[in-house]
């Protein structure tokens, strides 16, 4: 009988500190989802609405590091040409296009 009894507390016991595991995976899942993935989304999201409000004239750098100016949009190849010095234009595509944080006025 005494074995049956004690069984059964180990069983309990094992049983809360099983719980407490499950909640500490969960928990640190949350705290990666709301310090990291949340974060990521948001800044994809605003370099997509970027992409997509691109205008000629507008001060950008390319994923290669290339700093310059569009020149012109071209929506059916999803391309843009960036001039990058004086007689010199290229042609990048447009996912690889982002803001110019240098030339942009931070301060209010």
């Amino acid at each position: 009988m005494t074995t049956i009894f004690l069984a059964a507390q180990a069983a309990q016991g094992g049983g809360g500190s099983m719980m407490s595991f499950w909640l500490m995976i969960i928990g640190m899942f949350a705290i990666m989802y709301f310090f990291m993935i949340l974060p990521q989304r948001k800044k994809q999201k605003e370099i997509q609405k970027f992409q997509n409000e691109l205008a000629e004239g507008t001060q950008v750098v390319t994923g290669g590091g290339i700093y310059g100016t569009v020149k012109s949009i071209d929506l059916t190849k999803n391309t843009v040409d960036v001039k990058i010095a004086r007689d010199v234009v290229i042609t990048v595509d447009r996912s690889y296009v982002f803001k110019d944080m240098a030339n942009t006025n931070l301060q209010k």
